[in-house]
């Protein structure tokens, strides 16, 4: 008889094909996340700031593809188009921002496309302005995903001074007892560096003044006793 194919494949070799098309596809999605654009404001977003000073809003954006015609846009509190604070789009790597809008007094753009920084200033703040800062990107290389990173300021009457009278006591008799210890090993290894040579003396003192008879034993250094003379007959 012969062999006929049904052309139904067996059930391992289905298995190790979806296996290895779902380890595809999760090493092309961790690829593509790895190199989604990020939206960074600084490494501690929170500020406490003076009535009436200016504050620096920081955010930086990075991306490992590169971006082409990157939005960005400031809000404040929320994403409520009536908080927008300012926005524009940047082309590419190499060219600072076009239409950039201004939606608020007081809002300065400060950032630059060479160090990828689409910081603002907010002059003579209030504490109306108070809450939370929204710094968001969205490049159409990653199909338009949007990304964003917060900033919180909060406007006080005056800072307040830090009290560190404890830290520095601390660290002063901290630095004070490792000096101890330090002038105790010094002193320690000078007494006995002084010990051993004044050891090393008195033994030199004692081997040349030595004054043990071994004449007659062929030992140089020694003294001899003198002999009788013999009594004539």
């Amino acid at each position: 008889m012969e062999a006929r194919s049904t052309g139904v494949q067996p059930r391992s070799t289905l298995f190790s094909t979806r296996l290895k098309t779902s380890l595809l596809v999760t090493l092309i999605l961790g690829v593509w996340y790895g190199q989604a654009l990020e939206m960074i404001t600084g490494k501690i977003p929170y500020l406490e700031a003076v009535n009436g000073s200016t504050v620096l809003l920081p955010c930086k954006y990075a991306s490992c593809v590169g971006i082409q015609d990157l939005f960005f846009q400031w809000s404040f509190n929320d994403t409520d188009p009536a908080n927008r604070l300012c926005d524009a789009v940047i082309k590419d790597e190499f060219t600072e921002p076009r239409h950039l809008n201004i939606y608020k007094d007081r809002v300065e753009f400060v950032g630059s496309t060479k160090d990828q920084n689409v910081s603002i200033l907010l002059w003579n703040i209030t504490f109306e302005d108070g809450g939370v800062y929204t710094c968001y990107g969205k490049n159409p290389k990653e199909k338009g995903r949007f990304h964003n990173a917060t900033f919180t300021l909060v406007v006080v009457d005056e800072l307040k001074v830090v009290d560190n009278s404890l830290g520095i006591l601390i660290a002063s008799c901290v630095g004070g007892f490792i000096g101890l210890l330090v002038c105790y090993a010094l002193i320690k290894n000078l007494t006995l560096f002084i010990i051993a040579k004044l050891d090393e003396k008195n033994k030199e003192c004692l081997v040349t003044s030595s004054g043990i008879d071994n004449t007659e034993n062929g030992l140089s250094g020694s003294k001899s006793t003198p002999k009788a003379t013999p009594k004539k007959a």
